[in-house]
């Protein structure tokens, strides 16, 4: 799915099949995050009046150059989650055991379904301090381009946890279900604190 140009990607979004859904297109958030870092430390790189600041630029283009392809491979893995829960709905269910069998498939699909995003959410996250050194010491004819990454990592770590919330309701192992949320709470309340400070940092 990766491979799709972006006009038959959105196309398939469009449509009304269920993927590529939400999960899918916080990850793709998340690869365009991580692209606009690299490109702002990219920028610096290898100019001889930037040569104090290299390191770093380079260190944020290794890390975010891994992360866009860890986004974009994402966008599949966040289908295949759900297309497992799907699959285990359509599991046959006339005997105890078969009924048994479909509930563990049904629960075992959640729990994946709810932890793909999360992966999502919690990775995006990173490029966030990418972003943020990317404002402070990157390129400042680019700097716009810093806190757009930092607000895309930011739309594609909310974006998740959405995701992430929405299984939760249908998950019966009570200890996952709270372990998550304590998780995902903590996740939220801490990109949306980062943001503001990034974004602060620079005033017009």
């Amino acid at each position: 799915m990766k491979n799709l140009t972006l006009e038959q990607f959105t196309k398939d979004t469009a449509s009304d099949s269920p993927v590529p859904g939400g999960g899918s297109i916080a990850a793709v958030c998340g690869a365009l995050s991580a692209s606009l870092a690299s490109m702002v430390a990219n920028l610096k790189i290898g100019k001889k009046k930037y040569t104090d600041v290299e390191k770093d630029m380079i260190r944020i283009v290794e890390k975010s150059e891994a992360i866009r392809q860890r986004m974009l491979n994402f966008i599949e893995e966040d289908c295949d989650a759900f297309n497992e829960v799907m699959d285990a709905f359509k599991l046959a269910k006339v005997t105890e055991e078969e009924k048994n069998n479909r509930t563990q498939a049904i629960q075992m699909g959640l729990k994946k379904a709810a932890s793909v995003p999360f992966e999502i959410a919690t990775t995006a996250y990173g490029i966030m301090e990418l972003a943020e050194i990317g404002v402070s010491k990157g390129n400042s004819n680019a700097v716009t381009d810093g806190l757009i990454s930092a607000m895309t990592a930011r739309t594609a770590v909310l974006a998740a946890l959405l995701n992430v919330k929405i299984n939760l309701d249908s998950i019966k192992d009570e200890v996952f279900v709270e372990n998550m949320r304590l998780k995902v709470a903590d996740l939220e309340k801490n990109t949306i604190d980062n943001e503001k400070r990034i974004l602060d940092m620079v005033s017009f």
